[in-house]
């Protein structure tokens, strides 16, 4: 209900002469002390005065101990004459003098507001014109003009074009008692055109009024609309007059051809007050009356706009507007508001509002013209409208607000605005006219609905019972106006009695049938449970290729020598970095494996570091990435709703991700996150201990400037470094200056269909184990304890080389013994595998092996090469040789003050180098400790050579059957030649090559 403001009051106490109102009331007041004033108190027999009355502070007290009474203006007013606070308020700040007279007979009362001799629409027209007396009084309508200003509404030609009022609950004050002939009379009339209720309060109270009004000015209905929208629940935020919707809103929108139909008065408002004056109203998704589709033919109307809200009934209720329109022959067309969104939202976010409603009205979807419309022209975009505007959908109608009026017979519909998606229901009705056996549930946003003739139920909380043995959830049985919410658990039989008891009372419903009703309930709450409980399919991928779109990517696949044809690809996108790129693409790949690879591409700023991610990046589909500029430490752990299964994870910047390192390490060696965090529960409201979990397996890239990385996070990745020599350099400009020629265009438009190629075999790819039968004569550098995850590294990089050739090879299917038939399906390692993984490997696993960072090596031999050309110098000795100064190896590389004294900090905390200071040390000078003709540093990871690796294995080419060099194991070849055998067979196991 409307409240007064603090301000208001103070000034209003302030203002009201104290001494005259109590003196009005017949007091006689004497001076007293200290400007006080004193007579005798009214609220009790006061032989001897003692009412003390300060008009200074406009206090009055009572200092008898038997009373005791005090307070203000308003207090004594309320308590003198018996009445409510607000009716005080009033009293006091009306401009007449009503407050200081008084009767024998009655109360002091305020002037009424209507004539109690006029007949109903007289009536209903004073008080449409008092509630607008209301809104434009500076005090009384302050609040309800806040909430039309934050709604971006309260235009003054808009109050004054639609009458637009408040009720602020004070109409029931200036009427006579009900005590009072008059009073019955009048209050009994607004009763029954519905403003007052049977409780005597006003059916508006705290709403801000719309009246609707025909051509002639007749008030045909009112629409109310609460100021407040965190009322108590089963209460109503829109409100209308009882009986059925009668009129169009705005009939002058329908002079024109063309017509805005919107889902709510507000709504409609929007498009009003910012220029768009043909618009009306529908009385929510199902409002729209067959009295103002009449109205639409009848004035020719040839085109709707209907701009229901962009939400699922938004869409619902759009599309049987449209299908009633289009069959009388009038032309309709979707406004398309961003999801989730209506117009007052759409306008208030949007601005010039006007000019961009115009831009939604002008990129209106066309739904159809006339009966019979085929489903081919209809603009796809608003949810297949055409569909749901031809039939009728079977869905259950969404809970309505509790409207307050008991005999209004229209639900109020516009509270359908709250609702959010609604998915599938669970066990929906089969095709054709059979409906199911057994009820059936049906989610809408966070409840599950289940409609028994004019009974709703709706179940919170399901989700919550899944994996445990109770099905304890909150349960509101709704009958139109009726209702009755309660927590209980159905499975136990105490539990629904009770319910059932006390449905039965709320309701006036009899027990049998609610029994009956409880009963069908939990057969479908079982049902539903058990669907939840299923695992999930697998989901549909992103993008759908077509036949065309597949067959080429296939193509390509299955095509020989891919991993040549995939390096000049990656040359087509990326100069030089041959290397680099192939490991990153495999990077990418292995996000299909159990266990990804992670890499990590570290090199000075400006170098391209950023530059050659995201051109790896760019031969993967958009829907198998996701890509950050910076993490906070626990948004990964609370990514639940995002999908990271078999994804790529990039960061552009190590740094940006440094307080994520934890859960980003984490993600990488367990393959998900699962973090226990306090929440407040949505249906108790009380603090619990909450779950959220996160699925890998995920492949992690991130790029960085820093020398110093993690330990922890780079011994779990591939370090890659970018080649920043002058030839990479040149090989840049280069193809800078090429990209602007006529030749630098076309390869453009050439490299954007490699690229859809290419993303298009790897949505070909899906996730598949990895056999690889020569593991067991693979070699591998032991010397470190890290070498465990450097050796796994390796073997990852086999297996991702692998699973790219998943369709040039047969695949492998093993049957395990004692899983209930459960059948591994596979891709089998070839010696050209571990081939490329061994050409690879040298560099990225010995480079993380290598104590000194790759830029901190380069700087090193930019030192050696210094110091060899200084020896060079005659006169020169090779002590003396071995001195140099900082600003002379800058100017020998060209690196920059900043990278130059990073890197040799490193190297002399690594002892490779010696700091000389100069004279007075004024300067900076190093002496190399190492012998600049030493071969230059390789980190050896011991593995083995491939052509060995053939040897061990004796080949029978064209015979189905390897020889003992398998130890003993035998098995089909695949198509090629080199595929090896199955793996071992247990006492009840058999292998098999698929076609």
């Amino acid at each position: 209900m409307a409240r007064f403001d603090d301000g208001e009051l103070d000034e209003l106490k302030k203002k009201t002469d104290l001494a005259a109102l109590i003196r009005s009331r017949g007091v006689e007041l004497r001076g007293g002390e200290a400007g006080n004033l004193v007579g005798r108190c009214p609220f009790h027999d006061d032989a001897t005065p003692s009412l003390v009355v300060t008009p200074g502070k406009g206090l009055w007290r009572c200092m008898s101990p038997a009373c005791g009474a005090t307070g203000n203006a308003i207090q004594f007013i309320m308590r003198k004459d018996g009445l409510s606070f607000r009716h005080a308020v009033e009293l006091l700040r009306a401009p007449s003098a009503a407050a200081f007279t008084t009767t024998a007979r009655t109360v002091p009362k305020l002037p009424p507001p209507v004539a109690l001799d006029a007949d109903d629409q007289t009536l209903l027209r004073q008080v449409v014109d008092y509630y607008a007396e209301r809104l434009s009084d500076p005090a009384a309508g302050a609040s309800a003009r806040r909430y039309l200003e934050k709604r971006g509404l309260g235009s003054a030609e808009a109050i004054a074009a639609h009458k637009l009022g408040f009720a602020d609950r004070t109409l029931g004050l200036r009427l006579p008692m009900t005590n009072r002939k008059d009073g019955a009379a009048i209050r009994a009339r607004l009763q029954r055109l519905g403003i007052i209720r049977e409780s005597g309060h006003e059916h508006f109270n705290g709403c801000v009024v719309v009246p609707i009004l025909d051509a002639e000015g007749v008030v045909v209905g009112l629409y109310g609309r609460k100021l407040l929208d965190n009322l108590t629940p089963g209460l109503a935020r829109h409100l209308y007059l009882p009986g059925p919707h009668r009129g169009p809103w705005n009939p002058a929108a329908l002079q024109s051809r063309e017509v805005i139909l919107c889902e709510a008065l507000l709504d409609a408002l929007s498009f009003w007050e910012n220029g768009h004056r043909n618009v009306t109203t529908a009385y929510g998704v199902e409002g729209f009356t067959e009295e103002m589709l009449d109205a639409f033919v009848a004035a020719k109307v040839t085109t709707v706009f209907i701009a229901f809200d962009r939400d699922e009934a938004g869409e619902i209720g759009a599309g049987k507007v449209a299908a009633r329109l289009m069959a009388r022959g009038i032309e309709c067309r979707r406004v398309l508001f961003p999801h989730g969104q209506d117009a007052n939202d759409y306008a208030r976010k949007v601005q010039p509002a006007d000019k961009a409603l115009g831009v939604l009205l002008n990129a209106a979807a066309w739904m159809g013209k006339g009966q019979g419309v085929s489903s081919s022209h209809v603009a796809p975009a608003p949810s297949s409208l055409a569909a749901l505007a031809a039939k009728e959908v079977a869905m259950p109608t969404p809970a309505p607000e509790v409207n307050a009026r008991p005999s209004t017979p229209t639900p109020t519909t516009e509270a359908a605005k709250e609702k959010t998606t609604v998915p599938p229901s669970v066990n929906a009705t089969p095709s054709g006219n059979a409906a199911p056996s057994t009820p059936t549930l049906t989610p809408q946003g966070e409840h599950w609905f289940l409609t028994l003739e004019e009974r709703e139920y709706r179940v919170g909380g399901l989700e919550k019972t899944l994996g445990t043995d109770a099905l304890k959830v909150a349960l509101r049985l709704r009958v139109g106006d009726r209702f009755h919410l309660d927590g209980l658990d159905l499975g136990r039989d105490a539990d629904r009695r009770r319910f059932v008891e006390r449905a039965a009372e709320e309701t006036g419903l009899h027990a049998d049938l609610l029994r009956r009703d409880v009963a069908r309930l939990l057969l479908a709450v079982e049902q539903a449970q058990a669907e939840l409980a299923r695992p999930a399919e697998t989901v549909a991928p992103a993008v759908i290729l077509s036949e065309t779109e597949r067959a080429e990517a296939l193509a390509w696949a299955q095509a020989p020598d891919l991993v040549g044809r995939l390096k000049t690809a990656l040359r087509r996108v990326l100069v030089g970095e041959d290397g680099n790129a192939l490991v990153l693409y495999l990077v990418g790949t292995s996000r299909l494996l159990d266990r990804p690879l992670a890499g990590i591409v570290q090199s000075p700023s400006a170098a391209g570091k950023t530059t050659l991610m995201d051109a790896a990046l760019s031969f993967f589909p958009e829907e198998d990435r996701v890509k950050y500029s910076a993490m906070t430490g626990q948004s990964l752990f609370y990514m639940g709703d995002a999908d990271l299964k078999h994804k790529i994870l990039a960061i552009v910047e190590e740094a940006g991700a440094e307080k994520a390192s934890y859960a980003l390490k984490l993600l990488q060696s367990e393959g998900e996150l699962t973090i226990a965090s306090t929440g407040k529960n949505p249906t108790t409201g009380r603090m619990e201990t909450q779950e959220y979990h996160v699925e890998g397996p995920v492949a992690i890239l991130l790029t960085t400037t820093s020398a110093d990385l993690d330990e922890e996070l780079q011994n779990r990745c591939l370090t890659l470094a970018v080649d920043d020599s002058p030839e990479q350099t040149a090989r840049i400009h280069a193809l800078q200056r090429e990209r602007r020629t006529l030749a630098g265009l076309v390869a453009k438009t050439e490299r954007a269909a490699v690229l859809g190629l290419l993303r298009n075999v790897q949505r070909l790819l899906r996730p598949l184990d990895v056999l690889n039968p020569f593991a067991p004569a693979l070699t591998f550098t032991s010397g470190r304890a890290r070498n465990r995850r450097d050796h796994e590294k390796y073997l990852t990089l086999i297996d991702a080389i692998a699973l790219l050739h998943q369709h040039q090879r047969a695949r492998g299917r093993h049957e395990v013994a004692g899983a209930g038939g459960r059948v591994v399906e596979y891709v089998a390692v070839t010696l050209d595998d571990i081939a490329l993984a061994n050409e690879l490997a040298p560099e990225v696993l010995g480079r993380s092996l290598d104590e000194l960072p790759p830029q901190t090596r380069r700087l090193l031999d930019h030192v050696k090469a210094l110091v060899k050309a200084k020896q060079a110098q005659p006169g020169q000795g090779a002590k003396a040789g071995a001195t140099f100064a900082r600003r002379e190896l800058r100017e020998a590389c060209g690196w920059s003050l900043t990278q130059v004294r990073v890197h040799l900090e490193r190297l002399v905390e690594l002892e490779y180098l010696e700091l000389r200071h100069g004279k007075l040390g004024g300067s900076f000078n190093y002496e190399l400790m190492i012998d600049p003709d030493a071969p230059a540093h390789v980190a050896h990871i011991g593995l083995i050579d491939v052509e060995e690796l053939r040897k061990k294995y004796d080949y029978a080419e064209g015979v189905a059957g390897f020889g003992p060099g398998v130890a003993g194991q035998n098995g089909p070849v695949a198509a090629g030649g080199e595929t090896p055998p199955p793996p071992p067979k247990t006492s009840a196991a058999r292998g098999e090559t698929a076609a």
